[in-house]
C-alpha cells in the first residue's frame, strides 16, 4: 500500500491518503493536549504505544462483534485502516466517577456507578465540544436513530469487553471515549483509537493513575505509566 497525500492532522495523529481510496494510513504522534488544546506538551514514546495498544485492543473487539476500521499494522508509529466518515460526535462511556462528571455535578470521584452510564457531546473544538442528547443528534442530522441505536450498542459492548480485559490486567476502566465511523455502504464502525489518551485506567490495587491524568493533573511520571499499562496489556493479550 503506497502512502500518500497528508489530509488531516490533528491533536495525536496524521492522516494520509493511499493508492487505495479504500483505504488511510494513521500515524500517531507524541504530542499531546489537554483542555481542548489549551495545555500542550510531548510523551515520549507515546505514539507508539496507542499506535501498538489500540491495534491489539481492536482486534479484541472485532472477536466479541465490534466491527472497526483496522486493518493492519504498518510499523511502530502507522496503521492502515479502513476509509470512513466520522460520525461527529464523542461517546464517553463512564464505570466510575471521575474528570469533567465529577465537576459538572459535584459527585465525588471513584463513586462506582450501579451500571454503566453513556453521554454524547458533540465533536466542535469551537464550541468546546459541548453535551448533547440522544434527540439532539438526531435533530442536527449528526446521526439517525437507527445510528445512535447503533453507536449505544457498540459502546456498551466495548465497554464490557474492555472492562473484563483490564481487570486481568490489574486495572481498573474508570471511563473512555469512543469515536465511530461510516463506511461508504453506512456501516457504523469503531473508529479513531483506544489507549491511555483515551481512556482512565486506575491500578486496581493503588488507585495510580495510569493514564493522561497524569498530564492533565501535572502530576509526573506520564511516559512511565503509559510504559506500565502497555507492559500489562502485552502480557494478558
Amino acid at each position: 500500500m503506497k502512502k500518500g497525500k497528508q489530509i488531516y492532522e490533528g491533536k495525536a495523529k496524521k492522516v494520509y491518503r493511499t493508492d487505495d481510496q479504500r483505504f488511510l494510513i494513521v500515524s500517531y504522534k507524541d504530542d499531546a493536549t489537554a483542555f481542548n488544546g489549551l495545555k500542550k506538551g510531548t510523551i515520549e514514546g507515546k505514539g507508539v504505544i496507542n499506535n501498538k495498544m489500540s491495534n491489539l485492543l481492536m482486534q479484541r473487539l472485532e472477536k466479541a462483534g465490534v466491527p472497526t476500521h483496522y486493518v493492519t499494522e504498518l510499523s511502530d508509529r502507522e496503521t492502515l485502516v479502513k476509509k470512513v466518515s466520522i460520525v461527529p460526535l464523542e461517546v464517553i462511556v463512564r464505570n466510575i466517577a471521575a474528570g469533567s462528571f465529577s465537576k459538572r455535578y459535584g459527585v465525588e470521584e471513584g463513586i462506582v456507578f450501579a451500571s454503566p452510564t453513556v453521554e454524547f457531546s458533540y465533536k466542535n473544538d469551537d464550541l468546546g465540544d459541548p453535551l448533547l442528547n440522544q434527540a439532539h443528534a438526531v435533530a442536527m442530522h449528526l446521526a439517525t436513530t437507527e445510528e445512535m441505536e447503533t453507536i449505544k450498542k457498540y459502546a456498551f459492548a466495548v465497554n464490557e469487553e474492555l472492562k473484563r480485559f483490564w481487570a486481568e490486567c490489574g486495572v481498573t476502566l474508570v471511563d473512555f471515549k469512543l469515536e465511530f465511523g461510516r463506511l461508504a455502504d453506512g456501516t457504523i464502525v469503531l473508529a479513531d483509537e483506544i489507549s491511555p489518551d483515551t481512556c482512565r485506567l486506575w491500578d486496581m490495587k493503588t488507585g495510580e493513575k495510569l493514564d493522561k491524568d497524569r498530564f492533565r493533573r501535572d502530576l509526573g511520571g506520564v511516559e512511565d505509566a503509559y510504559t506500565e499499562v502497555m507492559g500489562r496489556l502485552l502480557q494478558h493479550i
